[in-house]
């Protein structure tokens, strides 16, 4: 077919424009269904890293308190929040519409949202613990309300998911749950935690999570390790979180206190080497602790003008959540 000059003179443009713009790399900000795993580092929706500087907040027993905890986290600096969830199995199960509600309060307070089964702790030595398996039956029974979530919530399948007992079935099980959960829609980053009760001393997720990161189809898993009496002294502390690290793989430590009844962990320096590591970190808890670990509420009485020592120390200290905190690129 014959095609007059004007034609010919406008396909070359456009083949010229479409040349020039394949020359260059995918638009920086372009848009993903949320959270991802890129070269071991946490990024948003917008494709900005995000690291996490956050608390935990124990909703599953104390319900009535989390709409105003989480806007006094927000007001004390955090840019996220780790929010306890029970299964049912051993705790009053949160369904789906009490986890809609949290979700919704976290946006309102430009949170992002780290949503923990906490009902599979210490399985294995813990008698009343339940399976990896049985969170996730618990995030499919709740999927509605997460399922569409992806720009600012992360799914932590299960907290602590083995003891010191049963640990070395920690991988299977890891990924198995991390294989269901796919299968059953979630596109979410899931945070797995280590075993040893968090601490990995037996360093069981270390040394096989580069085969479960391989194992997920999204590649968008994120470690997490709970740092308390194990890690009381900076060596130990930078030796873990270096190996991932080194090895680009995407770790966090989602709990952490300044003092535990198994010893006294070093918080300066998982606060100093997250910091220089761009790692996130979410300190261990709010409020509302008991059975002898009362000192590790950052505020007593959920009261937040009432700031224990523990949280002046991780608000407002060196390396704490004030001076490096930075609000997710998806609140805009």
């Amino acid at each position: 077919m014959k095609r007059s000059r004007a034609a010919l003179l406008a396909g070359a443009v456009l083949a010229a424009c479409t040349t020039l713009w394949a020359g260059f790399p995918a638009a920086q900000g372009a848009e993903t269904p949320g959270f991802h795993i890129q070269d071991g580092r946490l990024l948003d929706a917008n494709n900005q890293e995000f690291v996490l500087r956050g608390v935990n907040h124990a909703h599953t027993w104390y319900p009535d308190k989390t709409d105003q905890a989480l806007k006094d986290i927000k007001a004390a600096g955090a840019n996220s929040v780790r929010v306890v969830l029970s299964t049912g199995d051993q705790w009053t199960k949160n369904d789906a519409a009490d986890v809609s509600h949290v979700v919704d309060q976290c946006k309102q307070n430009k949170l992002i949202c780290v949503l923990e089964a906490h009902d599979t702790t210490g399985y294995g030595e813990a008698g009343a613990a339940v399976s990896l398996d049985k969170a996730v039956d618990y995030w499919v029974g709740i999927k509605d309300a997460v399922v569409g979530q992806e720009k600012y919530v992360m799914v932590n399948i299960g907290n602590e998911p083995h003891g010191n007992s049963t640990y070395a079935a920690w991988t299977n099980d890891t990924t198995s749950a991390i294989g269901r959960l796919r299968e059953a829609g979630f596109d979410h980053t899931l945070v797995v935690d280590a075993p040893n009760w968090g601490q990995d001393w037996t360093f069981t997720m270390r040394d096989n999570a580069a085969d479960v990161f391989a194992a997920d189809p999204d590649k968008n898993t994120l470690f997490d390790v709970h740092m308390y009496g194990v890690y009381d002294t900076p060596a130990e502390v930078s030796d873990y979180l270096n190996t991932f690290v080194d090895a680009k793989l995407p770790i966090t430590v989602a709990e952490f206190g300044n003092k535990h009844s198994d010893g006294d962990p070093d918080e300066d320096a998982i606060m100093k080497t997250t910091q220089s590591l761009d790692l996130g970190y979410m300190g261990w808890s709010w409020s509302g602790n008991g059975g002898g670990v009362e000192y590790l509420d950052l505020v007593q009485g959920f009261d937040a003008n009432q700031m224990t020592d523990w949280g002046k120390r991780l608000f407002d200290g060196a390396d704490g959540i004030k001076a490096t905190a930075k609000e997710a690129s998806v609140f805009g």
